[in-house]
């Protein structure tokens, strides 16, 4: 009978962090972070990192592993998440995957054909066409050659909007015909999956807005300034380091600053939920409800898959 593995999902800001952490009271779990933001070492505030005490008291895994400069792709994170799962499972604990990416929970699922590997030069040349025309425009030519990947890919995703023109450029096949191929096993076949979400979407509108002036006020500016991030760097595109960065070249205002990062904030949360509703056999809990009542109901649900 092969090791449980459990995996909590939701989008951001519904409290998954704080269910996580209890379960591994109750369990003995460890956490792999399924968030493609908290990888990076020094991106703390912004991403809502778990704190020093926090990693210290409940192992965690894929936190903290590369330099803001690094591009961090999914095959890296399905192979750094496969060694996690073996090294968890081969000490007879539970691996508990914790996050809100819908991509790399899929490549968890279904893995990753080969592709060619991040060509430099073309790269340079899709950014400095998009500092041009802008990523939409981008995306649109995308459309055109693979609609089928433009179709999953948001259009001002650029990490990915870039990926997948890159590999139609280099291999002359579209990346969703490459999605198609050559499936390696999936890693989460045994798992038991919930998610975590306010039933209530304005309750989650207001959390992440109370979450971003928690952030400003330990100091995401001044992280985000003494992180100097690179312009076209991976970690300046995420969501918070890029609005912050448009702040402090003097293009927007603080106004528009904290507009643009609760309006990007939750254009994830409705992406993460929309890909969430489309597994429908996975359970939802609501973190809405009083938190107590929410937790007895996922301890309740995993005692009866034999979690105890």
């Amino acid at each position: 009978m092969p090791l449980p593995i459990l995996c909590l999902m939701g989008p951001t800001a519904a409290g998954k962090t704080r269910l996580a952490l209890e379960l591994c009271e109750h369990l003995p779990c460890e956490i792999i972070s399924v968030d493609s933001a908290l990888v990076y070492r020094g991106l703390d505030i912004g991403t809502a990192k778990p704190g020093p005490e926090v990693l210290r008291a409940v192992p965690h895994h894929l936190i903290d592993i590369c330099d803001p400069q690094e591009a961090y792709s999914v095959g890296r994170f399905r192979e750094d998440a496969r060694r996690a799962l073996a090294a968890i499972q081969a000490a007879g604990r539970i691996p508990l995957l914790v996050g809100g990416s819908g991509l790399y929970f899929r490549v968890l699922d279904r893995g990753l054909s080969p592709l060619p590997s991040a060509d430099p030069v073309l790269r340079a040349r899709l950014d400095e066409e998009a500092v041009r025309v802008g990523w939409p425009a981008l995306h649109r030519r995308l459309a055109g050659v693979d609609p089928a990947a433009a179709r999953r890919i948001h259009p001002h995703d650029a990490t990915r909007i870039q990926r997948a023109l890159e590999v139609w450029e280099l291999c002359g096949r579209p990346l969703s015909d490459c999605w198609s191929r050559n499936r390696p096993t999936p890693l989460l076949q045994h798992a038991v999956r919930l998610v975590l979400a306010p039933v209530d979407r304005a309750l989650l509108h207001r959390r992440i807005e109370v979450r971003l002036q928690g952030m400003l006020r330990r100091g995401l500016v001044e992280e985000v300034r003494g992180l100097r991030l690179p312009a076209h760097c991976p970690a300046s595109r995420l969501v918070g380091y890029k609005q912050v960065l448009c702040y402090l070249s003097g293009a927007w205002s603080r106004r528009a600053m904290i507009d643009g990062v609760l309006a990007a904030t939750r254009g994830l949360a409705r992406r993460q939920l929309t890909w969430l509703r489309a597994r429908p056999d996975v359970p939802w809990f609501d973190s809405g409800a009083p938190w107590q009542q929410t937790r007895e109901q996922v301890l309740r649900h995993l005692a009866e898959r034999g979690y105890r």
